[in-house]
């Protein structure tokens, strides 16, 4: 891969970046070591401006070009916070905290953008400004609209945004995207029905709440299959079912079952609510009992706008020779979407290789993807933000 000599230079000592963030993991928006590492390692590369503390522990850091002739400001973004899962890959570098680990490859993602922003500050080949963005809770806790609230785009002057994410099962430095969605949005439900606790020698009576759930459940899948336009993804999911007894010979008075609903077309986020709603209260009150639904909206659908898609995929081109465009996308969510909802921008996927899938266990981000990553961060700010 014609990744930049300096980067390839520089792949061991980022590797060992990306070994201590990945043996001290920390979760949501307590991600204070791992934010202080960054500071540190910015501090050493001389940056023109840090700032932490945005969206509660985000850090945000400024690199000047050689010149400034057109006030242009790119944004580059990278997530730094692990999940709450034991790891169990055997590594000598695994977690040292029990029950947490990186399992998505944040730890990658921010030696990564950590790599390119030495070599920005070394080199300063540019004309304009670079934001680098250190994001927290990426995990379930939207850092990347807790940032954008404390005024990240308006504060920086940031103009387009870029964000990479590994994917498994892509070989090792090839990229993939596409223009349009690229990931799901993800809203979560919550079902309780309320019926009336009985004997299981007696269901006559009471009002079988499991029974009724059971109904709900089944009759979900309708919104999928009978609501949505056949050409349109959308994804509905009941993971949880939980009574309020253990006991067998007991009618539950109670069942709780939590979901979430996932689309690649905003519109559906409405239409899906209602219908799981009337889902719910409709099925529960032809039995005789009663359903409440909390609906919990999430990440917003990611989407990349044309034109900068267009310069991610002629970037990562430059560094690897081997970028799909048009990619298919997937169903999974990512809050880097608040961040393209206030600028236009793009997100791409860099190859993890034959790993497992991320929130996996297993999981291990491949260290030999850091070259082409930081070279496609640095590329893109070169080619973006041309010297003339």
């Amino acid at each position: 891969m014609p990744v930049k000599n300096r980067l390839a230079e520089m792949h061991g000592a980022i590797t060992k970046w990306r070994r201590h963030l990945h043996m001290h993991p920390e979760l949501m928006y307590d991600v204070e070591e791992t934010a202080g590492f960054v500071v540190d390692r910015l501090k050493e590369f001389g940056m023109d401006e840090i700032t932490p503390g945005i969206g509660k522990t985000g850090v945000v850091a400024v690199i000047k070009g050689r010149q400034d002739t057109q006030g242009r400001v790119v944004g580059l973004r990278a997530d730094m916070d692990a999940l709450p899962i034991h790891e169990a890959t055997g590594l000598e570098y695994a977690s040292t905290v029990s029950g947490k680990m990186h399992a998505c490859g944040h730890d990658g993602h921010t030696s990564m953008l950590l790599g390119a922003a030495q070599y920005l500050a070394e080199t300063r080949n540019f004309d304009g400004t670079v934001v680098l963005i250190f994001q927290p809770a990426e995990e379930g806790g939207a850092g990347g609209l807790a940032m954008c609230q404390d005024g990240l785009m308006q504060r920086w002057g940031i103009q387009e945004v870029y964000g990479m994410h590994n994917m498994p099962g892509l070989p090792v430095g090839e990229f993939a995207i596409r223009p349009g969605a690229l990931l799901a949005s993800s809203d979560e439900f919550e079902i309780v029905v309320t019926g009336k606790g009985g004997h299981a020698a007696a269901p006559h009576d009471a009002v079988d709440t499991t029974l009724v759930a059971s109904h709900i459940v089944v009759s979900l899948q309708s919104v999928v299959s009978r609501t949505v336009d056949p050409i349109k993804r959308v994804v509905l999911t009941v993971g949880t079912f939980e009574t309020d007894s253990v006991a067998s010979n007991v009618i539950a008075h109670t069942v709780r079952l939590r979901g979430t609903v996932r689309t690649l077309d905003p519109e559906y986020r409405e239409i899906a609510e209602e219908r799981v709603r009337r889902i719910a209260e409709d099925t529960a009150s032809a039995f005789g009992a009663s359903a409440e639904m909390t609906w919990t909206p999430g990440y917003p659908v990611t989407v990349n706008t044309e034109a900068e898609t267009g310069y991610a995929a002629e970037a990562a081109e430059a560094v690897s020779g081997r970028v799909n465009d048009s990619t298919d996308p997937i169903m999974p969510s990512e809050d880097f979407a608040y961040m393209l909802e206030e600028r236009p921008g793009a997100y791409i996927f860099i190859g993890n290789g034959d790993t497992a899938m991320c929130h996996h266990p297993e999981y291990n981000f491949d260290d030999d993807a850091i070259p082409a990553g930081c070279s496609w961060f640095a590329e893109l700010v070169e080619r973006r933000l041309p010297v003339a």
